[in-house]
Protein backbone atom coordinates (compact mmCIF):
# COMPACT_ATOMS: atom_id res chain seq x y z
CA UNK A 1 0.00 0.00 0.00
CA UNK A 2 1.33 3.38 -0.86
CA UNK A 3 2.24 5.64 1.67
CA UNK A 4 -0.24 8.31 1.42
CA UNK A 5 -2.52 5.91 1.35
CA UNK A 6 -2.04 4.24 4.85
CA UNK A 7 -1.92 7.40 6.32
CA UNK A 8 -5.32 8.64 4.64
CA UNK A 9 -6.72 5.61 6.19
CA UNK A 10 -5.39 5.88 9.77
CA UNK A 11 -6.64 9.57 9.98
CA UNK A 12 -10.11 8.30 8.79
CA UNK A 13 -9.90 5.70 11.65
CA UNK A 14 -9.00 8.27 13.93
CA UNK A 15 -11.58 10.70 12.77
CA UNK A 16 -14.47 9.07 15.03
CA UNK A 17 -12.33 8.95 18.29
CA UNK A 18 -11.18 12.82 17.75
CA UNK A 19 -15.27 13.72 17.13
CA UNK A 20 -16.18 11.55 20.40
CA UNK A 21 -13.96 13.44 22.29
CA UNK A 22 -14.72 16.74 21.21
CA UNK A 23 -17.93 15.80 21.53
CA UNK A 24 -17.22 15.05 25.17
CA UNK A 25 -15.48 17.64 26.16
CA UNK A 26 -18.31 19.74 24.83
CA UNK A 27 -21.14 18.02 26.76
CA UNK A 28 -18.58 18.10 29.98
CA UNK A 29 -20.69 21.23 32.09
CA UNK A 30 -17.46 21.45 34.91
CA UNK A 31 -14.75 21.33 32.60
CA UNK A 32 -12.55 23.06 35.12
CA UNK A 33 -13.17 19.77 37.80
CA UNK A 34 -11.93 17.18 38.16
CA UNK A 35 -13.53 13.70 37.89
CA UNK A 36 -14.41 12.29 41.26
CA UNK A 37 -17.14 11.98 43.73
CA UNK A 38 -17.55 15.89 44.11
CA UNK A 39 -18.06 16.27 40.19
CA UNK A 40 -20.02 13.42 39.59
CA UNK A 41 -22.55 13.68 43.03
CA UNK A 42 -23.21 17.88 41.22
CA UNK A 43 -24.13 16.12 38.05
CA UNK A 44 -26.25 13.38 39.50
CA UNK A 45 -28.27 15.47 41.28
CA UNK A 46 -28.67 18.01 38.62
CA UNK A 47 -30.33 15.30 36.23
CA UNK A 48 -32.42 13.51 39.07
CA UNK A 49 -34.39 16.59 39.65
CA UNK A 50 -34.72 18.08 36.55
CA UNK A 51 -35.23 15.17 34.04
CA UNK A 52 -38.92 14.47 33.23
CA UNK A 53 -40.13 11.22 34.38
CA UNK A 54 -37.39 11.14 37.20
CA UNK A 55 -38.90 10.60 40.75
CA UNK A 56 -36.93 13.10 42.18
CA UNK A 57 -38.38 15.69 38.89
CA UNK A 58 -38.54 19.21 40.61
CA UNK A 59 -40.46 22.28 38.78
CA UNK A 60 -38.49 24.89 37.65
CA UNK A 61 -39.74 27.74 40.13
CA UNK A 62 -38.68 25.57 43.28
CA UNK A 63 -34.81 25.27 41.72
CA UNK A 64 -33.18 27.69 44.08
CA UNK A 65 -29.27 27.89 44.61
CA UNK A 66 -28.05 29.91 47.24
CA UNK A 67 -23.66 30.35 47.25
CA UNK A 68 -21.64 32.14 50.17
CA UNK A 69 -19.41 34.39 48.28
CA UNK A 70 -16.58 34.79 50.81
CA UNK A 71 -14.37 31.38 50.29
CA UNK A 72 -16.86 30.19 48.05
CA UNK A 73 -17.14 32.01 45.18
CA UNK A 74 -14.14 33.86 44.96
CA UNK A 75 -11.16 33.59 48.02
CA UNK A 76 -10.52 35.32 50.95
CA UNK A 77 -7.19 34.87 52.52
CA UNK A 78 -5.40 36.98 54.39
CA UNK A 79 -8.61 38.95 55.32
CA UNK A 80 -11.88 39.14 53.52
CA UNK A 81 -11.36 41.73 50.50
CA UNK A 82 -14.10 43.82 51.75
CA UNK A 83 -12.46 44.38 55.14
CA UNK A 84 -9.55 45.67 52.98
CA UNK A 85 -11.88 47.96 50.97
CA UNK A 86 -13.28 49.14 54.42
CA UNK A 87 -10.02 49.89 55.79
CA UNK A 88 -9.00 51.76 52.89
CA UNK A 89 -11.79 53.79 53.26
CA UNK A 90 -11.33 54.44 56.96
CA UNK A 91 -7.49 55.63 56.20
CA UNK A 92 -8.87 58.44 53.36
CA UNK A 93 -11.30 59.67 55.82
CA UNK A 94 -9.75 59.67 59.15
CA UNK A 95 -8.12 63.36 58.61
CA UNK A 96 -12.01 64.06 59.33
CA UNK A 97 -12.87 61.79 62.26
CA UNK A 98 -9.94 62.47 64.79
CA UNK A 99 -11.87 60.22 67.13
CA UNK A 100 -11.67 57.01 65.51
CA UNK A 101 -7.74 57.07 66.79
CA UNK A 102 -8.79 56.19 70.06
CA UNK A 103 -11.64 54.22 68.88
CA UNK A 104 -12.00 50.47 68.52
CA UNK A 105 -12.26 48.88 66.01
CA UNK A 106 -10.71 52.00 63.76
CA UNK A 107 -7.66 52.72 65.99
CA UNK A 108 -7.02 48.90 64.82
CA UNK A 109 -7.26 49.79 61.46
CA UNK A 110 -4.99 53.27 61.77
CA UNK A 111 -2.45 51.07 63.70
CA UNK A 112 -2.52 48.63 61.40
CA UNK A 113 -3.32 46.13 64.05
CA UNK A 114 -4.71 43.29 61.68
CA UNK A 115 -5.04 40.34 64.10
CA UNK A 116 -7.20 42.79 65.88
CA UNK A 117 -9.13 43.53 63.17
CA UNK A 118 -9.53 39.76 61.59
CA UNK A 119 -10.79 38.95 65.91
CA UNK A 120 -13.60 41.60 65.40
CA UNK A 121 -15.14 39.36 62.69
CA UNK A 122 -17.87 39.90 60.46
CA UNK A 123 -19.43 42.14 62.99
CA UNK A 124 -16.06 44.62 63.12
CA UNK A 125 -15.74 45.13 59.65
CA UNK A 126 -19.48 45.94 59.17
CA UNK A 127 -19.09 48.83 62.37
CA UNK A 128 -16.59 49.90 60.25
CA UNK A 129 -18.26 50.14 56.91
CA UNK A 130 -21.22 51.62 58.71
CA UNK A 131 -19.44 54.10 60.16
CA UNK A 132 -17.32 55.49 57.63
CA UNK A 133 -19.61 55.30 55.05
CA UNK A 134 -22.52 57.07 56.47
CA UNK A 135 -23.44 60.32 54.80
CA UNK A 136 -23.10 58.89 51.35
CA UNK A 137 -25.58 58.08 49.12
CA UNK A 138 -26.17 54.71 47.50
CA UNK A 139 -25.30 55.93 44.22
CA UNK A 140 -22.25 57.32 45.05
CA UNK A 141 -21.09 54.46 47.32
CA UNK A 142 -21.36 52.13 44.55
CA UNK A 143 -18.92 54.65 42.47
CA UNK A 144 -16.55 54.67 45.18
CA UNK A 145 -16.77 50.99 45.23
CA UNK A 146 -16.15 50.11 41.72
CA UNK A 147 -13.45 52.88 41.62
CA UNK A 148 -11.74 50.37 43.89
CA UNK A 149 -12.08 47.45 42.77
CA UNK A 150 -10.85 48.88 39.38
CA UNK A 151 -7.53 49.33 40.93
CA UNK A 152 -7.05 47.64 44.24
CA UNK A 153 -4.61 44.32 43.88
CA UNK A 154 -4.94 41.35 46.03
CA UNK A 155 -1.31 41.43 47.90
CA UNK A 156 -0.12 37.83 46.93
CA UNK A 157 -1.66 37.46 43.65
CA UNK A 158 -1.15 41.09 42.52
CA UNK A 159 -4.72 40.93 40.54
CA UNK A 160 -7.57 42.90 40.80
CA UNK A 161 -9.70 40.85 43.12
CA UNK A 162 -12.66 40.49 40.87
CA UNK A 163 -10.45 38.16 38.81
CA UNK A 164 -9.99 35.88 42.54
CA UNK A 165 -13.42 34.39 41.74
CA UNK A 166 -12.82 30.20 41.54
CA UNK A 167 -13.70 29.41 37.57
CA UNK A 168 -15.12 25.90 38.80
CA UNK A 169 -17.55 27.55 40.81
CA UNK A 170 -18.32 29.89 37.58
CA UNK A 171 -19.04 26.92 35.90
CA UNK A 172 -20.92 25.38 38.26
CA UNK A 173 -23.09 28.90 37.88
CA UNK A 174 -23.14 28.45 34.34
CA UNK A 175 -24.31 24.55 34.33
CA UNK A 176 -27.05 25.51 37.36
CA UNK A 177 -28.40 28.35 35.11
CA UNK A 178 -28.69 26.08 32.04
CA UNK A 179 -30.66 23.59 34.25
CA UNK A 180 -33.11 26.44 35.04
CA UNK A 181 -31.89 26.99 38.64
CA UNK A 182 -32.24 30.37 40.02
CA UNK A 183 -28.68 31.51 41.72
CA UNK A 184 -28.64 33.27 44.27
CA UNK A 185 -25.52 34.88 46.94
CA UNK A 186 -26.42 34.97 50.46
CA UNK A 187 -23.31 36.20 52.39
CA UNK A 188 -22.37 37.88 55.58
CA UNK A 189 -20.79 40.53 53.57
CA UNK A 190 -22.00 44.14 52.73
CA UNK A 191 -25.31 43.62 50.24
CA UNK A 192 -24.06 47.26 48.49
CA UNK A 193 -20.59 46.28 48.13
CA UNK A 194 -20.94 42.37 46.72
CA UNK A 195 -23.97 43.76 44.39
CA UNK A 196 -21.78 46.01 42.45
CA UNK A 197 -20.10 43.53 40.76
CA UNK A 198 -22.22 40.40 41.37
CA UNK A 199 -23.46 40.34 38.10
CA UNK A 200 -20.44 41.14 35.83
CA UNK A 201 -18.31 38.47 37.54
CA UNK A 202 -21.15 36.05 38.39
CA UNK A 203 -23.92 36.49 36.33
CA UNK A 204 -25.90 36.92 39.40
CA UNK A 205 -28.43 40.33 39.28
CA UNK A 206 -28.05 42.73 42.24
CA UNK A 207 -31.88 41.23 43.01
CA UNK A 208 -30.43 37.78 43.76
CA UNK A 209 -27.67 39.26 46.55
CA UNK A 210 -28.73 38.66 50.36
CA UNK A 211 -26.27 39.89 52.84
CA UNK A 212 -25.58 42.16 55.63
CA UNK A 213 -27.11 45.87 55.45
CA UNK A 214 -26.45 49.30 57.30
CA UNK A 215 -29.73 51.11 57.61
CA UNK A 216 -30.59 53.78 54.62
CA UNK A 217 -32.55 57.02 54.67
CA UNK A 218 -34.81 58.81 52.22
CA UNK A 219 -33.58 62.33 51.79
CA UNK A 220 -34.46 64.76 49.03
CA UNK A 221 -31.13 66.38 48.13
CA UNK A 222 -30.19 70.04 46.73
CA UNK A 223 -32.23 72.76 45.71
CA UNK A 224 -34.31 70.33 43.27
CA UNK A 225 -35.04 68.01 46.09
CA UNK A 226 -33.54 65.17 44.03
CA UNK A 227 -34.82 61.82 45.69
CA UNK A 228 -31.70 59.69 47.36
CA UNK A 229 -31.12 56.96 49.94
CA UNK A 230 -28.49 57.96 52.41
CA UNK A 231 -25.94 55.53 53.84
CA UNK A 232 -26.54 56.01 58.16
CA UNK A 233 -23.49 54.83 60.81
CA UNK A 234 -25.89 51.68 62.34
CA UNK A 235 -26.14 48.29 61.09
CA UNK A 236 -29.48 47.03 59.96
CA UNK A 237 -29.21 43.36 59.22
CA UNK A 238 -26.13 40.80 59.91
CA UNK A 239 -26.30 37.64 57.17
CA UNK A 240 -24.35 35.38 58.81
CA UNK A 241 -24.38 32.27 60.72
CA UNK A 242 -28.26 31.77 61.83
CA UNK A 243 -29.03 35.03 59.77
CA UNK A 244 -28.50 33.72 56.45
CA UNK A 245 -31.74 31.19 56.89
CA UNK A 246 -33.53 34.18 58.24
CA UNK A 247 -32.46 36.41 54.86
CA UNK A 248 -33.33 33.24 52.68
CA UNK A 249 -36.67 33.20 53.84
CA UNK A 250 -37.38 36.96 54.09
CA UNK A 251 -35.43 37.85 50.56
CA UNK A 252 -36.31 34.33 48.80
CA UNK A 253 -39.51 32.44 50.41
CA UNK A 254 -38.07 29.27 49.28
CA UNK A 255 -36.23 27.10 50.93
CA UNK A 256 -33.02 25.99 48.77
CA UNK A 257 -32.54 23.14 46.61
CA UNK A 258 -29.06 23.36 46.40
CA UNK A 259 -27.02 25.30 49.19
CA UNK A 260 -23.04 25.45 49.02
CA UNK A 261 -20.36 27.29 51.41
CA UNK A 262 -16.85 26.75 52.97
CA UNK A 263 -17.36 27.93 56.85
CA UNK A 264 -19.00 28.10 60.27
CA UNK A 265 -20.77 30.81 59.08
CA UNK A 266 -22.58 28.68 56.22
CA UNK A 267 -23.81 26.00 58.50
CA UNK A 268 -27.03 27.10 59.24
CA UNK A 269 -28.28 27.63 55.72
CA UNK A 270 -26.48 24.39 54.50
CA UNK A 271 -28.76 22.55 57.43
CA UNK A 272 -31.87 24.76 56.81
CA UNK A 273 -31.54 23.45 52.64
CA UNK A 274 -30.58 19.94 53.93
CA UNK A 275 -33.69 19.85 56.43
CA UNK A 276 -36.20 20.26 53.56
CA UNK A 277 -38.19 17.43 52.06
CA UNK A 278 -37.72 15.51 48.44
CA UNK A 279 -33.79 15.91 47.12
CA UNK A 280 -31.44 18.80 48.63
CA UNK A 281 -28.23 18.77 47.88
CA UNK A 282 -25.66 20.72 50.42
CA UNK A 283 -21.63 20.95 49.69
CA UNK A 284 -18.62 22.46 51.55
CA UNK A 285 -15.59 24.02 49.92
CA UNK A 286 -12.91 23.01 51.69
CA UNK A 287 -9.47 24.76 51.21
CA UNK A 288 -6.62 22.32 50.76
CA UNK A 289 -4.34 23.77 47.99
CA UNK A 290 -1.42 26.17 49.72
CA UNK A 291 0.35 26.33 46.30
CA UNK A 292 -2.15 27.93 43.94
CA UNK A 293 -4.77 29.42 46.74
CA UNK A 294 -4.54 28.80 50.62
CA UNK A 295 -4.94 25.59 53.13
CA UNK A 296 -6.96 26.56 55.92
CA UNK A 297 -10.05 24.98 58.11
CA UNK A 298 -10.60 24.59 62.10
CA UNK A 299 -8.04 27.04 63.51
CA UNK A 300 -8.15 30.00 60.91
CA UNK A 301 -9.61 33.45 62.00
CA UNK A 302 -11.11 34.08 58.11
CA UNK A 303 -13.07 31.60 56.88
CA UNK A 304 -12.84 28.94 59.72
CA UNK A 305 -14.43 25.75 59.11
CA UNK A 306 -14.62 23.42 62.13
CA UNK A 307 -18.55 22.74 63.23
CA UNK A 308 -19.29 22.73 59.40
CA UNK A 309 -16.68 20.33 58.93
CA UNK A 310 -17.89 18.05 61.63
CA UNK A 311 -21.59 18.14 60.23
CA UNK A 312 -20.57 17.57 56.89
CA UNK A 313 -18.75 14.00 57.76
CA UNK A 314 -21.67 12.84 59.85
CA UNK A 315 -24.43 14.00 57.87
CA UNK A 316 -22.24 13.27 54.19
CA UNK A 317 -22.56 15.87 52.33
CA UNK A 318 -20.12 16.46 49.96
CA UNK A 319 -17.09 18.12 50.60
CA UNK A 320 -15.11 19.78 47.49
CA UNK A 321 -11.24 19.49 48.30
CA UNK A 322 -10.16 21.69 46.15
CA UNK A 323 -6.40 20.58 45.42
CA UNK A 324 -8.87 17.45 44.82
CA UNK A 325 -11.15 18.32 43.28
CA UNK A 326 -10.50 21.41 40.93
CA UNK A 327 -7.79 21.50 37.69
CA UNK A 328 -7.88 24.93 37.98
CA UNK A 329 -8.50 27.63 40.65
CA UNK A 330 -8.57 31.01 39.07
CA UNK A 331 -8.84 31.61 35.25
CA UNK A 332 -5.68 31.54 34.85
CA UNK A 333 -3.74 29.35 37.25
CA UNK A 334 0.16 29.77 35.91
CA UNK A 335 -0.09 33.81 36.91
CA UNK A 336 -1.57 32.71 40.00
CA UNK A 337 1.74 29.87 40.62
CA UNK A 338 3.50 32.71 39.47
CA UNK A 339 2.62 34.64 42.41
CA UNK A 340 2.61 31.77 45.22
CA UNK A 341 5.18 32.37 48.32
Amino acid sequence: MEPHKRHSRSLLAAAPLVAAAAIASAADPLPSWNEGAAKKSIIEFVDRVTREGSADYTAPRERIAVFDNDGTLWAEQPMYFQFVFAFDRVRTLSSVHPEWRTTAPFKNVLAGDIEGLIASGQHGVLQIAAASHAGISTEDFNTVVGSWLATAKHPRFERRYTELAYRPMLELLDYLRSEDFKTFIVSGGGVEFIRVFAEQVYGIPPEQVIGSSVATQFVAVGPDGKPALIKQPNVEFVDDGPGKPSGINRFIGRRPLLAIGNSDGDLQMLQWTAGGAGPRFVALVHHTDTDREYAYDRHSQVGQLDKALDEAQRQRWPIIDMKRDWQRIFNDDEAGLAQSK
